[in-house]
């Protein structure tokens, strides 16, 4: 293919990427925007193995793509909404891993590379292993393989500075003095590193983890473009990084405290000891559907807050026909979504898209605040932390200070619950035991069906 008719076909595949992006920030355009990044990464592709260069090992090259395709096909089509977020964690991973693997790969076959792409080599190893192993990780937190509370190993400040200081000296070391020992010091140390770096981070500040490891894959791709002389791999992975670190700062300000503190927090953070009584102690409100049907038939506004547990029972349907059911009456529903509800940035807005839910009625925390204390009911299915209140008013609680959805304002609460088992973050939610709130326990499926059917005869 001649050289003018490749840049073209680059070109129109990083416009493609820019307009996915674009259109990933609504979710009135997300499937289009996925649908056009999806053309461009083809595009790109394509046009590689059409463009004249020399591919070594052409037969392994087409089994790894026609294998790896595959995988990512039967991966996406049997992955359930509520397991999204670990394979985008698996997928982030992924694309870090490969970049530091080609970067290692370049080297062994062109060891004698210039000054600076020795360093764009370096720093595609050192980022591209912390994503990896540090989005493994966040992996293991959701998927609950780990523990979801933050780890800190004994001195694990001074074992992270001092391999962060490892990784450092192992990439200098790589840049002046290129070796096979001092390549493999730096992928290890960085590896470690990533670990390390994910370890302290507490179950409900893991989105904001995934965000910032995505934007560490974008640059260690970029990076990679300038190891391998791929203007394509530079673009695409500038605006992987460059949106990756915007949604990060957006996720940190809305959790209320600098990303400083979600990653290193839980070095300072005190302990917390149990109080007097625990929440298999204290008495709560247990109600039946009738219960609730009785409530939401006589109410003038009904606020809704889906949470993960919405989507592990997948029930959005269910609770869309309960908001028809109570529109039809005249009665005012929305929906508060909080900007990290489910286990990362959009879930309950995708969950809701998939019920057809009007967007009209989709409020953001910001939006819907103020709406709480003018709601005779907020209906909670399946969130906790979001609604918590010690994120207000507890000092000594690992989610203070993140904005929460003002549930507490509402003249009555009504929590779906499986169980009185913690949240996420691994704390009780004092909301369940004020005099206000009722409990509706049992899967949230089960439990909105049966609230649909009392409606219908109240």
């Amino acid at each position: 293919m001649n050289q003018t008719w490749v840049q073209l076909a680059y070109l129109v595949a990083a416009v493609c990427f820019i307009l996915a992006l674009k259109g990933l920030s609504s979710p009135r355009t997300a499937r289009r925007g996925n649908l056009i990044g999806a053309f461009g990464a083809a595009l790109a592709t394509v046009t590689l193995f059409l463009s004249g260069i020399e591919l070594n090992r052409l037969g392994i090259i087409l089994a790894a793509v026609v294998v790896g395709s595959a995988v990512g096909a039967v991966a996406a089509r049997r992955v359930k909404m509520t397991q999204m977020p670990q394979l985008v964690a698996l997928l982030n991973g992924v694309g870090g891993g490969a970049a530091g693997l080609v970067a290692i790969t370049e080297w062994l076959h062109t060891p004698d590379m210039s000054g600076f792409t020795l360093f764009a080599t370096a720093l595609t190893i050192l980022i591209g292993s912390v994503s990896f192993t540090g989005s493994i990780v966040t992996f293991g937190k959701l998927q609950e393989l780990m523990t979801t509370r933050p780890v800190v190993l004994p001195a694990g400040r001074w074992i992270t500075i001092g391999v962060a200081l490892g990784a450092l000296a192992a990439a200098l070391w790589m840049i002046t003095a290129p070796s096979s020992a001092a390549l493999y010091a730096l992928a290890v140390l960085s590896a470690v590193l990533g670990v390390l770096f994910v370890l302290p981070v507490g179950g409900a500040d893991v989105p904001i983890v995934i965000s910032l490891l995505n934007a560490f894959t974008g640059l260690a791709v970029a990076a990679s473009g300038f190891v391998l002389d791929n203007v394509l791999l530079i673009i695409a992975g500038t605006l992987v990084g460059a949106s990756g670190t915007l949604l990060t700062r957006m996720m940190a300000h809305a959790m209320g405290r600098p990303l400083t503190n979600t990653l290193f927090g839980a070095f300072t953070a005190k302990a917390i000891t149990a109080g007097a009584g625990s929440a298999a102690d204290r008495p709560v409100r247990s109600c039946s559907p009738d219960d609730v049907a009785i409530m939401l038939g006589y109410a003038r506004k009904v606020i809704f807050v889906p949470g993960y547990g919405l989507a592990v029972a997948q029930a959005q349907h269910t609770l869309r026909e309960l908001a028809d059911l109570l529109s039809d009456r005249g009665i005012e529903v929305m929906y508060a979504i909080h900007p990290v509800a489910g286990r990362m940035p959009g879930h309950m807005n995708v969950l809701l898209a998939e019920a057809n839910v009007p967007y009209e009625q989709l409020k953001e925390m910001d939006e819907v605040n103020p709406e709480f204390s003018s709601a005779d009911v907020a209906l909670v299915v399946g969130a906790n932390d979001v609604v918590n209140p010690a994120a207000r008013d507890d000092r000594s609680a690992p989610i203070y200070g993140m904005p929460i959805l003002n549930v507490d304002q509402a003249a009555q609460v009504v929590f779906l619950k499986r169980s009185m088992r913690p949240g996420f973050a691994g704390i009780d939610n004092e909301l369940l035991f004020d005099p206000r709130t009722q409990l509706l326990f049992g899967d949230a499926k089960d439990s909105l069906t049966k609230v649909v059917g009392a409606v219908k005869h109240v």
